[in-house]
């Protein structure tokens, strides 16, 4: 979830919701036919884990409004209980406040504050962001060693934020990736890394059989 502190553009705010159905945040229509059901049943959090990562950003947004109003802008973004936050705050006690303002939010896990102490960012900067993030998220789509719904892309002043639960393969694969794409200043990894068997029972998928003795 994406929390602005301050209003945006109508063009900007449809491409943020572009990049947010790319994410696999909204269904996906083609056809008429939605395609977000397909999108949830590959994430390899549990449903309870989604479910709760939707209530962190929505009350995470909610406290931060009634905390900071416009004066900051703040982005919110869970993954499987961790929050990410990105985006620009007036000074170091604003960031701190922020921090202790989604401690308070259920369910939370963990938090990497990555607010930077700095003037709001541009709407150019912002709409850039957003395409960067887009071109992202097709470079993993188009990646056939990869599962893309397994990623989530956050992308601030050009530093892209890769969230997920992934094996270390994945993670170097994914990060080899986004490095390459244009606009991207710097990539930071915020993952989850498991293994391929834990992927396997996510997935709802058998364990392979043993081999037959001889």
């Amino acid at each position: 979830m994406t929390l602005r502190l301050n209003r945006l553009p109508a063009a900007l705010l449809a491409a943020a919701t572009l990049a947010a159905a790319l994410a696999g945040c909204a269904p996906l229509l083609i056809g008429g036919a939605a395609v977000g059901t397909a999108l949830v049943a590959t994430d390899r959090r549990t449903s309870g884990a989604q479910l709760e990562d939707e209530g962190i950003e929505l009350r995470s947004g909610s406290r931060l409004r009634d905390a900071f109003g416009d004066r900051a802008h703040i982005n919110v973004n869970s993954y499987n209980r961790q929050v990410l936050l990105t985006g620009e705050v007036p000074n170091e006690q604003a960031k701190q406040q922020a921090e202790q303002v989604i401690t308070t939010v259920p369910n939370v896990k963990g938090i990497v504050n990555e607010l930077a102490v700095m003037g709001q960012s541009s709407l150019a900067n912002r709409s850039s962001d957003v395409l960067v993030t887009g071109k992202v998220r097709a470079s993993l789509v188009d990646a056939s060693d990869l599962q893309a719904n397994a990623f989530k892309v956050v992308t601030e002043r050009g530093v892209v934020y890769l969230m997920g639960r992934v094996t270390p393969r994945e993670a170097d694969r994914a990060t080899q990736i986004a490095r390459t794409v244009g606009g991207v200043q710097r990539v930071v990894r915020i993952f989850e890394i498991i293994g391929d068997e834990e992927i396997r029972r996510s997935q709802g998928a058998p364990a392979p059989a043993p081999a037959a003795s001889r």
